[in-house]
């Protein structure tokens, strides 16, 4: 059974900084792009962020500059770091794993087959 568990939401005021990981189990995704995807409160689901096997990253114009995508294949953890936060980037954050073999970085949420079950970011002003 595949999992994708992501940690390291919290409460934190603007400017802070916080770390999200997001550990899969039952597969290797070592060679599959992961995406980082958020929903804010009344708003739809967003890409945040992607990194691509190889380590390429992509990011949302909104979090650029900001947020960095990095991952550990070793570990099967992907994480996002992010820095100088907003209260916009209040969210429920979602690690994806995507669906292609060494494919891209999608932006598109239904390019993805596995998602976990989000951990919440809110960032207070």
């Amino acid at each position: 059974q595949v999992q994708l568990v992501e940690s390291g939401g919290g409460l934190v005021q603007a400017g802070g900084s916080l770390r999200l990981s997001c550990v899969a189990s039952g597969r290797t995704f070592s060679f599959y792009p992961m995406g980082w995807f958020r929903q804010g409160p009344g708003k739809e689901r967003e890409f945040v962020a992607g990194i691509s096997w190889s380590g390429g990253t992509y990011y949302a114009d909104s979090v650029k500059g900001r947020f960095t995508a990095s991952r550990d294949n070793a570990k099967n953890t992907v994480y996002l770091q992010m820095n100088s936060l907003k209260p916009e980037d209040t969210a429920v954050y979602y690690c994806a794993a995507g669906r292609s073999y060494m494919g891209s970085i999608k932006t598109q949420g239904h390019e993805y087959d596995y998602w976990g079950q989000g951990t919440q970011v809110t960032v207070s002003s």
